[in-house]
């Protein structure tokens, strides 16, 4: 018996020793296949409000954007339908405009509009409605594929989440019309839509194939939601990301858009947040948005570009 339990000692120390030996190679050839790993690539847009002043006379043009993010190296462009609609107004055609976007290299990810999809009104939603399909036109003349649907509209009644489901999911079957889809996109401490808990509840609701989030470093700050909570969301709800940072100060409270920052000079997790993306197969496009005054006194192509060089260091910070 005793030599018996020493012969399998030893056969068991032997397999042991074997299986220890092949998870010891596992381990080795798992570092190595992460030292190997491929980064992730991540597209890198811009969103024309970062180089397009408020309160001024005379404003950068959707033509001047698209030369800006084409010089900058940007490989898209998220632009303000409020600048199509100008370039539309002064007798330009979208043909010119989308060969425009197309000889700089550029793409359109998004585009944002305001129309009152959302508000209890019947005659405004259903206003909302025709002004989103007319501006889901416009994108699609441009090759555009999506666009946001944040929570816009004079806000004289609480409009409840459900209910805010259905009108998105109306403005999802726009969608499907057109070929762009509408990203519920929300506010931070907006009323109706003022954290990434309600958008992702309407968008679940709204029980449609197309829906999906458009998501911003800035207003999950201000919605005093926790970035943790973006890694239960999937690819297919993280396509676009707004990206920018903020300061320490103003607090969170009192904080405002015009206090955002380039990423990685403010406060925000960006590594984590990022990590966030790809832990769960997500490399949505990363859009900078920024409305600080203080940025739109220089250049419009000095702010492209160091917007888009503080993103491609945010990513290298994160993956190395």
């Amino acid at each position: 018996t005793f030599m018996n339990s020493n012969s399998l000692n030893r056969r068991d120390l032997f397999k042991t020793g074997a299986v220890g030996a092949a998870v010891l190679g596992a381990g080795t050839l798992t570092a190595e296949a992460k030292h190997h790993e491929p980064k992730p690539q991540f597209k890198y847009c811009l969103n024309t409000s970062t180089i397009s002043a408020r309160g001024v006379k005379k404003k950068i043009t959707i033509e001047e954007q698209v030369d800006v993010a084409g010089k900058a190296g940007y490989q898209a462009i998220e632009p303000w339908l409020r600048d199509i609609q100008n370039y539309l107004d002064r007798g330009n055609s979208l043909k010119d405009l989308n060969k425009r976007i197309k000889d700089h290299g550029l793409t359109v990810e998004s585009a944002i509009g305001f129309a009152n999809w959302i508000v209890n009104e019947d005659d405004k939603r259903a206003q909302g409605l025709e002004d989103m399909k007319r501006d889901m036109g416009y994108i699609a003349e441009l090759g555009g594929t999506r666009i946001a649907a944040p929570p816009a509209g004079r806000r004289t009644s609480q409009v409840s989440l459900d209910d805010a489901a259905d009108r998105y999911r109306a403005v999802l079957e726009v969608g499907v019309e057109t070929g762009v889809v509408p990203q519920v996109e929300m506010w931070g401490a907006h009323p109706w839509i003022g954290t990434v808990e309600k958008a992702i509840y309407v968008a679940i609701k709204a029980g449609h194939p197309k829906a999906c989030f458009l998501g911003d470093i800035y207003h999950t700050y201000k919605g005093g939601c926790d970035f943790a909570g973006l890694k239960l969301l999937s690819p297919q709800a993280l396509q676009c990301f707004h990206f920018n940072d903020y300061p320490a100060d103003p607090p969170r409270e009192t904080i405002r858009d015009s206090h955002r920052v380039y990423p990685g000079d403010g406060i925000a997790p960006i590594s984590d947040i990022l990590k966030g993306f790809v832990e769960v197969g997500a490399t949505p496009v990363l859009s900078l948005e920024l409305f600080n005054p203080e940025y739109w006194k220089r250049p419009p192509l000095e702010i492209a570009t160091t917007g888009l060089a503080k993103m491609k260091a945010s990513v290298k910070q994160a993956f190395g």
